[in-house]
């Protein structure tokens, strides 16, 4: 039980588990769970294993990061009925939640990919991204350079100052270390033959402008995925939850209520 990662949750009802992408924590996902509560739901955010107050794990890859997420999920059970959760994840997160929904089917009633791929490569955007980031960390950067630096490449024009800030503090948070480890571990990934055995109802959302998870990516993932559907969020980049935290909710709330069956 040291090992459970720490999160916030606020709220009651069905529950929904929020993971972040590799330049987050937990206050990532910090309007959405107070949207999610105001409207019925328990919103869970977590911190990833080595980040925030949450154990890192070694070695630091999708098998372990999902056995945490589950751990997790499990520990709920007395908040949650035993119910299984709505996984929303962001980037990294959402491969971790492809991971987790693979490898336990039974604790995840919904799938929420948000700016996320089933896989990375060398030569594509969230492939050119972790060398540029991995590049920083060899040169010595420090997080709050990196974080000035990282964050205005991945939004889109418009994006909420607040949801910029907020972003911007989080990554400058990580702990460089960390930061290392998950970027090693996402340019490694590839699910791209999984994707059809995910059997749950799962929603896609990419930003119009998003430079790494670019929509034609997640619409190719949403054809590989039984009843999956992808949604597009115009004029917003990589990080959509924080830049139009309600124009990203007006997606996630009626997917999340729509077959939102619920043990208690």
């Amino acid at each position: 039980m040291a090992l459970l990662p720490s999160f916030a949750t606020l709220g009651h009802g069905p529950p929904v588990v929020l993971l972040h992408g590799s330049g987050g924590g937990a206050r990532s996902f910090a309007p959405q769970l107070e949207s999610l509560a105001s409207l019925g739901f328990r919103a869970i955010a977590w911190d990833m294993p080595g980040y925030g107050q949450s154990a890192p794990i070694e070695p630091y890859g999708f098998k372990g990061l999902a056995e945490r997420g589950a751990a997790l999920i499990e520990a709920l059970a007395p908040l949650t009925g035993g119910a299984p959760v709505a996984l929303v994840g962001h980037g990294l997160g959402g491969m971790v939640a492809q991971e987790l929904v693979l490898r336990r089917p039974d604790l995840v009633r919904q799938l929420v990919l948000v700016a996320s791929v089933a896989a990375v490569s060398a030569d594509d955007g969230y492939g050119r991204h972790v060398a540029q980031a991995l590049a920083w960390l060899d040169e010595g950067r420090d997080m709050g350079w990196i974080a000035a630096e990282r964050v205005p490449r991945l939004i889109g024009p418009g994006a909420l100052a607040s949801g910029v800030r907020l972003a911007t503090h989080c990554q400058a948070t990580v702990p460089a270390p960390t930061w290392r480890r998950a970027l090693l571990a996402l340019a490694g990934f590839d699910r791209r033959a999984a994707l059809a055995h995910i059997a749950v109802p799962t929603l896609l959302v990419a930003g119009e402008l998003d430079p790494l998870a670019p929509p034609p990516v997640l619409r190719a993932m949403a054809a590989q995925i039984t009843g999956a559907h992808s949604e597009r969020l115009a004029h917003t980049g990589h990080l959509p939850q924080l830049e139009r935290p309600q124009a990203f909710d007006r997606l996630l709330l009626p997917f999340l209520r729509h077959a939102r069956a619920w043990r208690h």
